[in-house]
């Protein structure tokens, strides 16, 4: 059975930063494999990709409004992908997804929130 779980969510202040972790297991394939992406979601919104990182040579791809700020990367080795988050802004309050996508097979964690506010 397929998991994804997140951590590394919570509150922070503008300006702060936050490091999210995704944690894979049970996959048919190697990990190595998989294309892993963050999306987010915010309250009444659809769900946006946040950055995506491939399997292949690590390109990474960045949604505009977080080029910059975020940096996606995985550790092979520990079946791992993280999302650094520095400057951190209001807008970027909502629920954090990992995805893990190879072929026809696309996974999802729970989530795990992020809220940015003074």
């Amino acid at each position: 059975q397929v998991q994804l779980v997140e951590s590394g969510g919570g509150l922070v202040q503008p300006g702060g930063s936050l490091r999210l972790s995704c944690v894979a297991s049970g996959f048919t394939f190697s990990f190595s494999w998989y294309t892993m992406s963050w999306y987010r979601q915010a309250p009444g919104k659809e769900r946006e990709l946040v950055a995506s990182i491939a399997s292949a040579r690590y390109s990474e791809i960045y949604a505009p409004t977080v080029k910059g700020r975020f940096t996606i990367s995985r550790d092979n080795g520990k079946n791992t992908v993280h999302l650094q988050m520095v400057s951190l802004k209001p807008e970027d309050t909502a629920v954090y997804y990992c995805n893990a996508a190879y072929s026809s097979r696309d996974y999802w964690g729970q989530g795990t929130q992020v809220t940015v506010s003074s």
